[in-house]
């Protein structure tokens, strides 16, 4: 069964990741707001109707409960496919329902149902209007609470470190966790050295930069020296602030476009020998053999697949990391120790921070969908503030944002754990590893 649930879950965020920015890409950043919009809106009904169905309820409301999980297999091509059709980039754009209202447009509608339902009417506007502005102010929020569940995580992998140091075998711990701490300090730097070598970095940039690096290795150095952290703590911190202004700067993509190489000569002799230039060649003709069905579904993946930003696929996967092991490190840090963090939480825990991380565990796919959305929506804007290949955004009325809150949630994140390290002390068990017994 739990490799079924495997499989389900894989299949799932798949489809989340290639049908979204798919539909913005096709059908332009209205059509994909609606489609974002409708899995959202499908996802949280779900969720309602799990929330409204406990353990002990008639069998009933069990199988509606898994039909409507079960059409989501069916619902999201049929969503997308509705999408792309009604809110299509060529559609015919007459203005939004307040203009036509008081700028004497009124009388181009057909008949009031057009006007409230039509392209640009007052229903599309508060709905997709409203799911836009939501996503925007969203920004601050997300970025923010990537910043805090990030130092929740860097202490607690500091705490546990510190245990296995102190419960025996101190030497052998030691040295694997300074090794350990060294690669992860060598990676951010090669990676820091990275950002320094794009043409796009300029004088006001590269104070920024100094400034930041600056603040956090003293940041790191004060950490280990006083006692309050440690060498795993500080190269995950410095790791996490590299990461940030790597994502600042850059879309994982090359500085400088490579130059296509001439095709090589024609060897005298083939590259394998003849048996295998053989099977090879049978196995091209077997490949070319098969339906064209497949051969369209394989270029559609591929196409697919190239919509995806490498930016957005990192910052989505780690967002989601850290938001999933604050929800395990929480409820440990308060009362349970250690086996919190083996469980999930769910609304029959004791404790309330348990219960509100498990109630909102309810409605992780429709979070999972707000998040993604966000990520994609910053990175459209970014690349039109850059003047790249975000100009059809802000020709079709999104926002050209740029990085504020960004630089906003690296000195939040550093002023935070220097909080903590001036009103925190220096203690063997830390408040995670505290229940932990060390026999």
């Amino acid at each position: 069964m739990w490799i079924l649930r495997i499989l389900s879950g894989v299949v799932f965020l798949t489809s989340i990741i290639l049908s979204i920015p798919l539909a913005f890409d096709v059908g332009g950043r209205t059509c994909g707001l609606a489609f974002s919009l409708s899995l959202a809106v499908f996802y949280f009904t779900d969720s309602i109707l799990r929330i409204a169905t406990p353990g002990d309820s008639s069998r009933w409301r069990h199988i509606l409960v898994r039909l409507v999980g079960l059409t989501q297999w069916i619902l999201v091509p049929t969503l997308m496919i509705w999408c792309l059709n009604k809110f299509a980039v060529d559609a015919d754009n007459s203005g939004g329902w307040v203009e036509r209202t008081f700028s004497g447009k009124r009388a181009g509608d057909a008949s009031v149902k057009e006007w409230i339902f039509g392209p640009n009417g007052l229903l599309e506007t508060a709905t997709i209007g409203s799911w836009d502005k939501l996503l925007r102010y969203s920004t601050p929020v997300f970025q923010l609470s990537e910043g805090f569940c990030s130092l929740l995580v860097i202490q607690a992998a500091g705490q546990i470190s510190r245990w296995m140091v102190n419960r025996g075998r101190s030497d052998s711990w030691m040295i694997g966790l300074l090794v350990l701490s060294a690669s992860i300090i060598s990676s951010s730097v090669y990676f820091l050295w990275r950002v320094t070598q794009f043409p796009e970095i300029g004088n006001v940039d590269a104070t920024l930069i100094g400034a930041t690096i600056t603040c956090a290795v003293f940041l790191c150095a004060w950490g280990i020296g006083s006692g309050k952290g440690n060498p795993v703590e500080s190269s995950l911190l410095f790791a996490y602030i590299v990461l940030c202004i790597y994502q600042i700067f850059t879309d994982y993509q090359p500085s400088f476009p490579d130059t296509v190489p001439p095709p090589p000569p024609q060897p005298d002799f083939p590259p394998f020998p003849p048996i295998v230039m053989a099977s090879y060649s049978t196995l091209v003709y077997v490949l070319s053999t098969l339906p064209s069905t497949i051969h369209a579904a394989f270029n559609f993946l591929t196409a697919a697949f190239s919509t995806i930003t490498p930016s957005v696929i990192i910052s989505l996967a780690y967002r989601l990391f850290v938001l999933y092991a604050s929800t395990r490190i929480i409820p440990a840090i308060r009362e349970s120790g250690a086996r919190a963090l083996s469980q999930e939480p769910s609304l029959e825990d004791s404790d309330g921070a348990g219960q509100v991380l498990g109630f909102l565990s309810y409605f992780s796919p429709s979070i999972l969908v707000a998040v993604y959305t966000s990520l994609l929506m910053q990175h459209f804007a970014s690349t039109s503030l850059e003047g790249t290949d975000g100009e059809w955004w802000t020709s079709q009325g999104g926002d050209a944002g740029g990085n504020v809150w960004r630089w906003i949630n690296v000195g939040g994140t550093m002023a935070l754990y220097t909080l903590e390290l001036y009103l925190g002390k220096e203690d063997i068990d830390g408040g995670l590893t505290g229940h932990w017994k060390a026999d």
